[in-house]
């Protein structure tokens, strides 16, 4: 029962383990006004957002091609135009409960399937529910909207890295990182 109530308070000590050296604490992310009331997913977390739209949307389509019994002419399982559509609408309108934010070296990411940031903290806070499931799937369906659901079937067959590519890089993907200046350019 100790064991219990000290886990829930957010610290813990084992005997002879980690927690002889100090207790490990972890705080819940402090949320801002945008983070936690806009109806829009906040700049400095589209990036990871794009990410995980881009990885639940390949993840279904690959779900639904490995239950197709007989490949098609170039030996690849691949879904007729009604089915990807609805593959990927669905994909969109599921409840991306599994996705939250999370605080880690007073950075805030957006956290869930297909989210790898490297390693682990010992522990943390993860902040779900809330307007994160509605802002994911906004999101979603936007990508769907623009792009449309043969471009981003085409890019599934390429890999998930293209349907990341395509979703979230680009001219005005959110993901776009600086570009390095070259020596020329000093």
């Amino acid at each position: 029962m100790r064991l219990s109530l000290l886990l829930l308070l957010g610290a813990w000590a084992v005997p002879g383990g980690v927690g002889d050296r100090g207790f490990l604490s972890a705080t819940a992310p402090h949320l801002d006004e945008e983070e936690k009331y806009s109806a829009h997913m906040p700049a400095h977390l589209r990036c990871d957002a794009c990410r995980a739209v881009a990885y639940q949307m390949w993840q279904h389509l690959a779900k639904a091609e490995a239950k197709l019994h007989t490949p098609d002419s170039r030996g690849r399982r691949a879904l007729s135009e009604s089915e990807y559509t609805e593959v990927l609408d669905l994909s969109c309108l599921q409840n991306w409960q599994d996705y939250g934010v999370r605080e880690v070296n007073q950075v805030k990411r957006l956290t869930g399937p297909g989210l790898s940031q490297g390693p682990e903290p010992s522990i943390s806070v993860m902040v779900t529910g809330g307007p994160w499931p509605n802002r994911l799937s906004r999101m979603c369906l936007q990508y769907l909207g623009d792009l449309g659901e043969d471009e981003i079937y085409e890019a599934h067959h390429r890999g998930q890295e293209a349907v990341e590519a395509l979703l979230c890089g680009g001219a005005r993907g959110p993901c776009l990182a600086e570009a390095p200046v070259s020596r020329e350019e000093l």
